[in-house]
């Protein structure tokens, strides 16, 4: 199946089974604004869980914060935001739709490199177990010819971004023959800068202050609480600070489902270090966190790191960890190497001293940072993309079940009496309000028990158990498999000790 086709389907069945809507939809929406629904909801509070106890449960040296929304201007000043975080825009002249440059320009390249890819997979079949990949892409000429367009364009690109040449960012496009998704038009407009903050009036902050920021990224809130942090709660460096929070930023561009919104949320943690020690740390914690994703079980080749050029002007090292999404591999989690350039900038705009007494080396210095900062929202959108799954049956039909990890899955099991009566739907209600406080289950009782079935694996129920006649006699249940469709059955007092370990983020944790 196409890709686009894919990501269309995943985006209706979102809707369908309740885990997204279009946020104000009855007034006709709001655009790159999103709602989640009753299984979103439950499916995105349990990756926030997964994420905070393997930071803050599994490590002694981490602790978690909730900081506001709202923060005083002069933050933003400090941290660059206000004068430099912007997107270079690009107009069409002919569709009228508006892109940003960057992104086209990544776009371009990424299709280059799916011209080689296909090349690859095409000499892997006609030569088989011979096959050199290395040398394949030494001497191969159209291979060569398109790596050498990636790499001109590429060097172009960090140089006009370094530069802050919108000028040449332009060109590269016109170089490029870069067309308009939307039209196949190659008239643009010049390329122009575009701030990304949200603006709004607050009470009289301090004379003649009222305009304040809706918060672009959850981390200054973690930078101001530094040292109230480290002071009350007696942290020694290295330490990490963790928070999960919204944030918001004026996308112009903002598309591809959840992927992009104006509105989203992040989960990140600053960890605090000695400076000459950010290197060791950033590896580390590279590492950890391509760890964390997988321990969910999705395929190795589904992730890959993706090393910076183009630093930002607070790092000297950056990766992202990609993920191959239907729209292809887009960065979902940052590992960023801050040196001290947060702490200090407050500590230069502030006026408060923002040092640590290191006992151990008898010196006080402004800590270094290593970040890690992954977008919830993107990891939303990669287990449900990674888990839908149309599937033909042996008996020729056709089920869509979502094979979301058990341990994330909104729903753990749904609680089914074969018919409506016969005491049947009551002696599964008594089932269901013993297994309730444990687990989050669901109890139906409406249409046939394969429509139910297909319902619960539409929503990515891992377990169902369904009550019959014979369960009034011997008190046993059909316990069924969500992805194997496989049934046993059980007693009734089993079923909490087979599913307990399957469906415990615990099991998640343990592999880390």
């Amino acid at each position: 199946m196409v890709p686009d086709d894919i990501f269309k389907k995943i985006i209706a069945h979102s809707k369908e089974y309740g885990f997204i809507f279009p946020s104000s939809e009855i007034y006709d929406g709001l655009s790159a604004v999103y709602d989640y629904g009753q299984y979103g909801a439950e499916l995105k509070n349990n990756i926030k869980e997964y994420w905070w106890n393997a930071m803050v449960r599994l490590n002694e040296n981490i602790v978690g914060i909730d900081s506001a929304i709202f923060m005083h201007p002069e933050i933003w000043k400090a941290s660059g935001h206000v004068g430099a975080f912007n997107d270079p825009l690009i107009d069409n002249k002919d569709s009228k739709k508006r892109y940003r440059a960057d992104v086209l320009i990544e776009e371009y390249m990424q299709k280059i490199e799916g011209k080689i890819e296909k090349e690859i997979v095409k000499a892997k079949k006609r030569f088989g177990e011979d096959f050199n990949e290395e040398q394949f892409r030494n001497t191969n000429p159209r291979v060569l010819a398109n790596q050498k367009k990636i790499d001109e364009t590429n060097k172009r690109f960090i140089f006009a971004l370094e530069n802050d040449d919108l000028k040449e960012m332009k060109q590269i496009i016109l170089d490029s023959e870069i067309a308009c998704p939307f039209s196949g038009s190659k008239s643009w407009t010049d390329v122009r800068q575009f701030n990304l903050m949200f603006s709004t009036q607050i009470g009289s902050i301090s004379e003649g202050a009222n305009t304040i920021y809706l918060r672009p990224e959850t981390a200054q809130g973690i930078f101001v609480n530094y040292l109230n942090v480290q002071k009350s709660g007696r942290m020694k460096v290295p330490f990490g600070i963790a928070q999960i929070g919204k944030a918001f930023r004026n996308e112009i561009v903002a598309r591809q489902f959840i992927f992009r919104m104006r509105e989203f949320e992040q989960m990140e943690m600053q960890f605090f270090i000695r400076p000459g020690e950010e290197m060791k740390w950033f590896e580390y914690w590279k590492g950890a966190r391509m760890k964390w994703h997988k321990a969910l079980g999705i395929e190795d080749n589904k992730f890959r790191y993706h090393d910076h050029d183009n630093l930002a002007h607070y790092a000297n090292a950056a990766t992202d960890i990609e993920f191959d999404f239907p729209i292809g591999f887009k960065e979902l989690e940052g590992i960023h190497s801050r040196t001290d350039f947060d702490l200090v900038q407050h500590q230069e705009h502030s006026g408060k001293k923002l040092q640590y007494f290191d006992n151990e080396t008898n010196k006080s210095y402004v800590p270094y940072v290593v970040e890690t900062s992954i977008g919830l929202d993107r990891m939303f959108l990669a287990i449900i993309s990674n888990a839908y799954t149309e599937e033909k049956l042996e008996d020729g039909t056709e089920r869509v079940v979502l094979k979301i990890p058990p341990q994330l899955a909104p729903v753990k099991l749904a609680v089914l009496p074969l018919i409506k009566k016969d005491g049947l739907p009551e002696k599964a209600r008594e089932i269901m309000n013993n297994l309730k406080l444990e687990f989050n289950c669901q109890y139906e009782e409406k249409d046939s028990i394969g429509r139910r079935y297909r319902r619960q694996d539409a929503i990515g129920t891992p377990f169902c158990v369904t009550i019959d006649h014979q369960s009034m006699e011997d008190n046993t249940v059909t316990l069924r498999y969500r992805d194997s469709m496989k049934q046993d059955r059980i007693s009734v007092s089993e079923i909490g000790e087979i599913i307990r370990d399957k469906v415990s983020i615990n099991t998640l944790l343990k592999n880390l």
